[in-house]
């Protein structure tokens, strides 16, 4: 039975335990590669660089949505697989993430790129578009962009 309460969780890929980030990367195949029918390869390597953090929110012990926040070169944050269980989907879960990644991420530039048909929903969050939509793996994108907002 799930619980009545979910929870935000935080973790760099070495505070990881085995199950909890093979339970996030069943999420992730599960959505991008099958339903969005992505082949493409989901273990890019990043998921283990020392500055990503991977958040993700739970009800027991199943993650209902993730995203992971990377640290690009030039110190800009990189919000991407941006993702929700189809059971969890309409339920405010990505919003919630969305709120706690741009705490994670403060004043540093931030970045990512949307699937075209959620643009509206990254701009609630103060992104905007920063290029032209491209197709990749059959799925139109936008690049977003939030700009560091001056005290």
């Amino acid at each position: 039975m799930p619980s009545q309460t979910t929870e935000i969780q935080t973790a760099s890929f070495a505070d990881l335990d085995t199950r909890t980030f093979h339970d996030l990367l069943k999420l992730r195949v599960d959505v991008f590669v099958v339903e969005q029918r992505c082949p493409y390869p989901e273990l890019d390597g990043r998921d283990v660089e020392p500055g990503t953090r991977h958040v993700w929110l739970t009800d027991g012990d199943a993650p209902l949505a993730y995203l992971r926040i990377l640290a690009d070169p030039d110190g800009t944050a990189r919000i991407g697989r941006v993702v929700a269980a189809p059971a969890a989907r309409g339920g405010g879960h990505a919003g919630r993430l969305m709120t706690a990644a741009l705490e994670i991420v403060g004043d540093r530039p931030c970045v990512l790129e949307a699937q075209s048909h959620l643009v509206g929903f990254y701009q609630r969050f103060g992104f905007t578009a920063s290029g032209p939509e491209y197709v990749e793996d059959g799925i139109p994108h936008t690049p977003m962009r939030r700009k560091v907002i001056d005290a």
